[in-house]
């Protein structure tokens, strides 16, 4: 695998931070709401956001 640049390695602790914050913001909302139709959006919105914080994790082992 080529080396990255430290301007990509940024980049993807950036995007990594930014996924987190996704992933926990719709759990909250998730918990937070009474509609269980809007409750299971917001638990696929989140696992969609983990899935894309794993899959960048994966680029950087």
């Amino acid at each position: 695998m080529a080396s990255i640049t430290s301007k990509e390695l940024s980049a993807l602790e950036d995007q990594l931070n930014y996924e987190q914050v996704l992933v926990k913001k719709y759990r909250t909302f998730a918990g937070q709401c009474t509609d269980p139709q809007l409750r299971t959006k917001c638990e696929q919105v989140a696992a969609r956001h983990q899935d894309h914080f794993n899959r960048l994790m994966n680029h950087l082992s």
